[in-house]
């Protein structure tokens, strides 16, 4: 079967199923042979501009012909059976009417399968169509089983925890935004209490103040698209905002950088590892560090003090 598949969790999820593409979208890297892979979709954007640039670009975008096109040229001539799509966010990868346009266009005999995930549960009911449409539902029932035990095993840990910390997750910085989604899910299941949003809410753009007031313990910073180096170059977009500095997440040295575009705002098979990694910052005590390159925690000179005076005194309690 020849399959086309339009946004890069969709990629993850053929290839975790053993098949391969002939054509993806424009972002699509994991697993790294994909990126060589013809892309039949393009970006109306610059990916690598700052966040508040990317966010005009994006609202001009949508007032004109959208954010992508098709190469429809080159769909034609993959031909493929089968073309994955969404119809979560007409931001994050082409949606669904622009394909179906497109093939309607080109008078292709090509099915049209849409994903729309917005909790765990759908990316695993994703996961089992594909398989359905490749001919390969009982390795995607293999595929949901060991992610369904990795959730339920952070589950179960979490559960023992004595708190549970309040945490945040912004997923843009320039307007700030607050990550929905998956993410709330994915904070309770870590142990963590998330009272900006609401499991399967979109994100939207939230006043600085919102996030002042509610002044989390934990705080993530993983704006979709951005690695750790392009979130980095963009982080005064937050740390010049005023009261950055009063934030108990700031004072803490709980505040962590991570990989958006690889991680939080991809919903592929990696969003297990999203969750045991935010189960790494949520309770430290309890689980494994992440990974480095996923997650980065950004120290604050007043953290870093309180920790030094912390050692500091371990050692003069400790017997000689």
């Amino acid at each position: 079967m020849r399959v086309v598949t339009l946004l890069p969790s969709a990629t993850e999820i053929v290839y975790a199923l053993g098949v391969e593409p002939v054509g993806t979208s424009h972002e699509c890297d994991h697993p790294p042979e994909a990126a060589d892979l013809p892309a039949v979709n393009y970006a109306r954007i610059d990916p690598d501009a700052g966040s508040a640039e990317i966010n005009e670009q994006v609202a001009e975008a949508e007032r004109g012909e959208g954010v992508y096109g098709i190469h429809e040229d080159r769909l034609a001539e993959l031909d493929p059976d089968l073309i994955v799509t969404q119809g979560v966010c007409d931001v994050c990868a082409v949606d669904e009417v622009v394909v179906e346009q497109a093939v309607d266009d080109l008078g292709l005999d090509a099915a049209v399968l849409t994903l729309d995930v917005h909790s765990l549960d759908d990316l695993f009911a994703s996961i089992r169509r594909i398989g359905d449409a490749v001919d390969r539902a009982e390795r995607a029932a293999e595929l949901v089983a060991d992610l369904r035990e990795r959730v339920d095993a952070v589950e179960a840990r979490a559960a023992a925890a004595e708190e549970r910390p309040s945490a945040a997750v912004l997923d843009w910085i320039d307007p700030v935004m607050v990550a929905g989604h998956w993410v709330p899910e994915m904070v309770d299941l870590a142990g963590g209490e998330y009272g900006m949003e609401s499991t399967g809410a979109h994100s939207r753009p939230r006043g600085w103040d919102e996030v002042r007031e509610y002044d989390p313990d934990v705080l993530a910073v993983a704006p979709c698209g951005f690695d750790l180096e392009q979130t980095r170059e963009n982080l005064t977009d937050l740390t010049e905002r005023p009261g950055w500095d009063d934030l108990t997440a700031v004072r803490e040295g709980r505040v962590y950088l991570m990989d958006g575009h690889h991680y939080v705002n991809r919903s592929g098979p990696r969003l297990v590892d999203t969750l045991e990694s935010l189960a790494g910052i949520v309770h430290p005590d309890l689980f494994e560090s992440p990974p480095d390159g996923v997650v980065e925690r950004l120290a604050t000179a007043e953290a870093e003090s309180k920790r030094k005076t912390n050692r500091q005194s371990d050692s003069e309690q400790r017997p000689s």
